[in-house]
């Protein structure tokens, strides 16, 4: 499929390349925005590989939401990257990219990773419950010591010293009942979900999991809507 430059949304250092259904980052697309980008947005596309990247040296947020990177994911060192949102792709066992983060992106303070089987989030995943999120959230914490948040929920103290106690020990979940008693495993809804608005689509709209005011809370006990701009409502 061919591309050009009228398929790029471009605000500032803001450059959108959504849903295009390529499978690699356009040549083009860091010839003539790598040197200028400082957020990037490849959402709603069918990357398998994000090699393109090299182009990029200056990034500060990527988004690659709903597209097909795999466990075998690798990015080139970013090491300005604070922001990175995975969502809705199709990682299964992360520890070998969160040992990979760690080393290439070594600012990395959000990270999203929603929508993934290897997230065991109740929305993508039924049989799931709390106790596996938390354990999967130790786990990454373990390995990214300097995340202030994941998914959708900020890092809180008593998570960072649990993970640094036992969060080695949680890269495994509970076993699934189904798979104790032997009966075939049932299909996960998660190919309908998606963590973003249905307006994401729209690459003037696109913000991933995270917006501007990342540091503000909205609302004692709200977790779900944090991250959420009005204009997604």
């Amino acid at each position: 499929m061919a591309h050009n430059e009228s398929m790029v949304v471009v605000n500032g250092a803001q450059v959108s390349f959504i849903g295009h259904d390529c499978e690699d980052i356009p040549e083009f697309l860091g010839l003539r925005y790598g040197a200028l980008a400082r957020r990037l947005d490849l959402s709603f596309n069918r990357l398998r590989s994000l090699t393109g990247l090299k182009a990029f040296p200056d990034l500060e947020e990527l988004i690659v939401d709903n597209n097909l990177l795999g466990n075998d994911l690798q990015l080139p060192r970013l090491l300005k990257l604070h922001t990175l949102t995975l969502n809705k792709n199709h990682l299964t066992d992360i520890e070998a990219l969160l040992e990979h983060l760690a080393d290439v992106t070594p600012s990395l303070e959000y990270l999203s990773m929603l929508g993934n089987e290897a997230c065991p989030n109740q929305l993508v995943s039924p049989d799931k419950d709390e106790d596996d999120y938390q354990r999967y959230r130790y786990f990454v914490l373990h390995k990214l010591k300097n995340l202030k948040f994941l998914d959708t929920r900020k890092v809180t103290q008593r998570e960072r010293a649990e993970a640094e106690v036992r969060g080695a020990f949680m890269k495994v979940v509970k076993p699934k009942t189904d798979l104790d008693s032997g009966e075939p495993k049932r299909e996960s809804p998660a190919s309908s979900y998606t963590p973003l608005p249905k307006g994401s689509r729209d690459a003037r709209n696109h913000k991933g999991v995270f917006a501007k005011c990342r540091y503000v809370y909205y609302g004692k006990h709200s977790e779900g809507n944090r991250f959420i701009r009005n204009d997604q409502l």
